[in-house]
């Protein structure tokens, strides 16, 4: 039996669960975890929750403020050092005994003797579809052997278990990335604060796994605080501590049924659009534009806004700028007029048409609802705060459609929501994360559970899909820290 020697599970069942699954692992229908750990060798534990995006989504990778919660679900990273210099990763299918298995030599991520580009893991983990998933966790080791000059002596057998469902908007790769980085850390005593964590995990994602995400998703997972709502700038990720969420209020997510991924072509052309609108904008604006012969991103000398959508205001985007952005442009017209955008995860491609003026335009306007919404939360809960805060929504909510982000699935549960309305105790409800799918966030008085749960019976009375409903919080990974374990048959 596994004994903790350090840490403490923090009350967590999931926690204490998964030592269980330990224990149990010999006993496991996978040969590939059955043979996973050595008995005689310590496993250090590391958690990571998912997050519901409360308001600011998307709107990240311009600068915007976000308000996220970390959410009960969670990823464990269970992780046992191994000599010979092998990553062994075994994840285990949530409830259904089936497992994915992957492993690699370290030794792949060199070059005479120096870490591989991003560039050529990328490829490599694209060779095979079916273990893409393993950039996510291979990946932290490139990572730190880039960005931190890491030389990994040993290699290390881990094992994957998650509760945070994948597709549904809740940030699952974040969560996988976050966890990882977090054992190996503890287990290799690396130091990295919890903001280093998630900027380095948001490489992972970036740059081996080729999803071009902002970075509240891993901040999140690495930062949050139980029941809090963290507070991140993304500019690029200044976090201005967190937000309590009152006693008054509750915070759900439902689950379309409605399958989101951040890699999905909707977010990349949305996203690459808002960063067309930007260089747009910095013309008309008269900055000063550095653009490389070598294809790397443009620079832009920016004192009024800082290099960020968010930071024009929408009375000055309206006035000046609004009406000169092209509603849409050819990749080709954009890339022959001005070269490229300053955007280092995207490109634009010259034979694709992007909307401009509206993916520019969300940002902006979305940044003043989330400082809104983050106001409103903090003063003296009353029902005139509770339906501001929840228009407000509604409102980002109609931003996405109008980016093409949403989907009749979200759409409806939003649209049952605000039948509900406040008479019953919900005052707002908005698509969340990427968009296209995934799953709705919903503000409710504290009481108001059974309401939402009628939401969801009446949607799936409609779909036949039963949402999962998200509700409670949990700590991010620097708040529930790591256990080491040792096996004790005495």
């Amino acid at each position: 039996m596994y004994r903790i020697i350090q840490g403490e599970t923090r009350d967590l069942s999931d926690a204490s669960n998964l030592i269980e699954t330990l224990n149990k692992l010999d006993r496991s229908p996978s040969p590939e975890a059955r043979r996973l750990f050595d008995p005689e060798r310590e496993i250090v534990i590391a958690r990571a929750p998912g997050r519901l995006d409360v308001m600011g989504g998307i709107a990240d990778y311009s600068g915007s403020l976000v308000l996220e919660m970390p959410i009960l679900e969670a990823t464990f990273a269970a992780l046992q050092r191994q000599p010979d210099r092998r990553l062994t990763i075994v994840s285990l299918a949530e409830g259904a005994g089936q497992t994915l298995a992957f492993e690699m030599a370290l030794s792949e991520f060199e070059n005479s003797g120096e870490p591989v580009d991003y560039d050529a893991a990328r490829v490599r983990f694209q060779q095979d579809l079916s273990q893409h998933w393993a950039a996510y966790v291979a990946g932290v080791f490139l990572a730190l052997m880039r960005e931190r000059g890491i030389h990994f002596r040993d290699g290390a057998r881990i094992l994957i278990s998650s509760r945070v469902p994948q597709g549904k908007g809740v940030s699952s790769s974040a969560a996988l990335e976050v966890a990882v980085m977090q054992a190996v850390a503890a287990a290799f005593d690396i130091t990295i604060d919890a903001r280093e964590m998630a900027l380095l995990c948001q490489t992972v994602e970036n740059r081996v796994a080729g999803a071009p995400c902002g970075v509240m998703d891993q901040m999140t997972a690495s930062c949050g605080e139980t029941n809090r709502l963290l507070a991140l700038r993304c500019q690029p990720a200044e976090l201005l501590g967190m937000t309590a969420i009152p006693d008054e209020v509750a915070l759900w997510g439902l689950d379309s049924g409605v399958r989101h991924a951040v890699t999905g072509a909707d977010y990349g052309s949305v996203r690459v659009g808002a960063f067309i609108g930007y260089r747009i904008i910095a013309e008309m604006a008269g900055l000063k534009v550095n653009v490389s012969a070598t294809g790397a991103p443009a620079q832009i000398d920016d004192p009024r806004w800082g290099g960020y959508l968010a930071n024009i205001t929408p009375s000055e985007f309206e006035q000046h700028y609004a009406a000169q952005l092209p509603e849409r442009i050819e990749g080709a017209e954009f890339l022959s007029r001005y070269k490229g955008t300053t955007d280092a995860v995207t490109r634009v491609a010259s034979e694709r048409n992007y909307a401009v003026r509206v993916p520019a335009a969300h940002p902006i306007y979305e940044h003043h609802r989330v400082r809104l919404f983050a106001e409103l939360l903090r003063g003296e809960i009353n029902e005139e705060r509770m339906r501001l805060a929840g228009e407000l929504m509604y409102q980002s909510h109609a931003s996405y459609s109008a980016c093409g982000l949403g989907s009749a699935a979200t759409d409806r549960i939003v649209e049952l929501a605000r039948a509900a309305g406040p008479e019953q105790g919900i005052y707002g409800a908005k698509i969340t994360g990427g968009g296209s799918g995934g799953t709705v966030a919903i503000l409710s008085r504290c009481d108001s559970g059974p309401v939402v749960a009628r939401v969801a019976e009446k949607y799936a009375s409609e779909t036949g899909h039963q949402p999962y409903i998200f509700s409670g919080s949990s700590p991010g990974s620097a708040e529930f820290g790591h256990l080491r374990l040792m096996r004790n048959d005495e």
